[in-house]
């Protein structure tokens, strides 16, 4: 553990070693090469092996992999820096800016030093003065145009993880269900539009249908308290680990996948899925 200078000094010799890479002279060709444009991609890989790392619960690989997503923050801050747009040191202001602000009950007067007072929030009722917090400053730049609450919704989010934010961003004024029988009555109702596309042989409608059964889906999730992207992560790691399993007794039977018949997969298959209880 470091104190807050040894924290400092080490942002500094990452800013530093960044500078080193993208210098015109002596830089790296690949990183000088880079636009705030083509490191999107790579960030979203960052993303997701630090959540892999957390869900494999290993601190050191959680480190290496956060290591890896700062570093991204720290690239980005340059080239934008090179572009006269902000620095790493704007990036910090305005993200330490925004987190007092929509602290009130942490920090009454909106400094650092007020902090320290009591607070009787919930984390509920915190969650709450947030959505109304950003609503607001919506509104103050929206100047004058109609303001969503969606407008600021990334278009760019993972699709599961964007539903699950409009509905929330719906729910914060009033547009949702009473309570989880409504979501699961629309469910029954998205299986059977699903069935009726299948059965007209319609692409364009089976798409559609198919959306609104996954935001449906979504939806359930949000009332039921899950995330529905880490439902599906944990549903993919299940039939990943059972597959495996059925690969490994086609190979103690000296067969393969496409010679075994139905019946015998099927049997396997509950064979894997005994083995996780």
């Amino acid at each position: 553990m470091q104190n807050s200078q040894n924290q400092a000094e080490a942002i500094a010799a990452l800013v530093r070693l960044m500078g080193n890479l993208r210098d015109p002279e002596h830089g790296c060709a690949w990183d000088r090469k880079q636009t705030l444009t083509s490191l999107t991609r790579h960030t979203l890989e960052e993303v997701y092996e630090v959540i892999d790392a957390i869900e494999q619960g290993n601190p050191e690989k959680i480190c290496d992999e956060l290591g890896d997503l700062l570093f991204q923050v720290v690239f980005y801050a340059r080239i934008a820096q090179e572009q006269g747009l902000f620095d790493l040191q704007d990036v910090a202001n305005a993200i330490t800016q925004k987190l007092l602000v929509r602290h009130p009950h942490i920090f009454p007067d909106g400094t650092l030093d007020s902090f320290g007072q009591p607070t009787l929030l919930t984390a509920h009722e915190v969650e709450q003065n947030w959505e109304k917090i950003k609503n607001a400053q919506r509104v103050r730049e929206g100047q004058g145009r109609l303001v969503s609450v969606m407008d600021d919704v990334a278009s760019a989010m993972p699709a599961l993880d964007r539903a699950a934010k409009l509905q929330k961003r719906a729910a914060s004024v009033g547009f949702d269900w009473a309570d989880i029988s409504g979501v699961t009555a629309k469910l029954d109702e998205e299986v059977t539009e699903l069935k009726q596309a299948v059965a007209a042989g319609s692409v364009s409608m089976q798409q559609h249908e198919l959306g609104d059964l996954l935001f449906t889906c979504v939806n359930l999730a949000r009332h039921l308290g899950l995330d529905a992207d880490a439902s599906l992560r944990d549903a993919n790691k299940r039939f990943e680990s059972r597959f495996k399993f059925i690969e490994q007794a086609a190979a103690r039977s000296n067969t393969t996948l496409p010679e075994c018949s139905s019946n015998v997969l099927e049997q396997w298959w509950q064979d894997a899925k005994r083995l996780e209880t």
